[in-house]
């Protein structure tokens, strides 16, 4: 009798433990920008605009109108990871992700001991730069994935 309650006393311990990793889950590990509240809504930061420069008033290029060219910026927002033609993800700059089923050059934006980072691959500790630092200490390190 001891030993099954000790075996249901497991599978609750079990049970709280998945609970709270998936209370905590998101897509890059680390990503402070990310975070589940207790009753399951996920509040999520995106980047802010710069305060100055030609971002403020340059139209942003709409994911699904083929003006983009670079890296595709991978963000997490309530909709759930997209890709986007910006960091920023401004209306119409995301489109659904198609992360694991096509391969596209990719940055991952997160945020990270409060700084707004692009990492090279889903991994905090991977190749990551400050993307408000003055360049060339901003320019980032894009993969294929």
């Amino acid at each position: 009798m001891k030993a099954i309650r000790h075996f249901f006393e497991l599978v609750a311990l079990t049970a709280l433990a998945v609970a709270a990793t998936t209370a905590s889950a998101q897509f890059v590990k680390g990503n402070e920008a990310v975070k589940v509240m207790p009753d399951g809504t996920k509040k999520v930061e995106t980047p802010p605009l710069p305060a100055t420069g030609p971002i403020r008033t340059a139209k942003p290029c709409i994911a699904s109108e083929g003006c983009h060219g670079g890296a595709w910026l991978m963000v997490e927002t309530t909709d759930g990871l997209v890709e986007c033609t910006e960091a920023y993800a401004r209306l119409g700059t995301c489109r659904k992700s198609s992360y694991g089923t096509t391969k596209f050059l990719r940055l991952w934006v997160v945020r990270n001991n409060g700084k707004w980072l692009q990492c090279q691959l889903p991994d905090i500790s991977s190749k990551c730069v400050d993307m408000f630092a003055r360049p060339p200490s901003n320019l980032p390190f894009p993969a294929v994935q």
